[in-house]
């Protein structure tokens, strides 16, 4: 029996690659916030790390002076995902609507976006690479869907078009 379940587990290991797996050792010192007071708003969030070993990202978004948005980003050297179709990420929001972005190359002026919803409760959020769409400062872009054979960033945002608390709670994030 234990020789059956070997090549299961390695051809399950060899089918996914972590992007980051947030524990109570974990180093959150590259994730990056940033806030729309970049442009003159008054959102503001936070990450860190808490007690069980889970990054938060949480804060306040705020409408005024144009604002509406919080994101946290990390950025990481250029990650294969030829061979790879979803990404799988592990989290327990607070009801509200998030987006998961990432960048090809980090200094890219768009990003590649795919809505979640949370529904309050830990859930497994799967993103197909393929149906993620370009767009910049919340316009889609007349431009293929994420397409290319890596990527070097992953942003987490919020921006609802309302004043509101936000909290999300990230487990792990995967590549199948």
């Amino acid at each position: 029996m234990k020789f059956f379940f070997c090549p299961i587990i390695l051809f399950v290991s060899m089918n996914s690659m972590e992007i980051y797996d947030f524990n109570q050792k974990s180093d959150v010192q590259g994730w990056t916030i940033v806030d729309d007071v970049v442009m003159g708003g008054q959102s503001s969030g936070t990450f860190t790390l808490n007690e069980n070993g889970h990054g938060v990202f949480k804060g306040r978004i705020s409408l005024d002076n144009n604002g509406g948005f919080s994101s946290v980003r990390y950025r990481f050297q250029k990650l294969a995902v030829k061979e790879f179709s979803r990404v799988i990420i592990k989290l327990r929001g607070d009801g509200k609507d998030f987006q998961f972005r990432i960048k090809a190359k980090s200094q890219d002026y768009f990003s590649y976006i795919a809505p979640f919803s949370t529904k309050g409760e830990w859930q497994e959020i799967t993103i197909l690479l393929e149906d993620m769409y370009p767009s910049f400062r919340g316009r889609r872009l007349d431009q293929v869907n994420f397409h290319e054979d890596f990527f070097e960033e992953i942003t987490f945002l919020i921006g609802n078009k309302k004043e509101e608390s936000f909290e999300l709670l990230l487990d792990r994030i995967v590549l199948k």
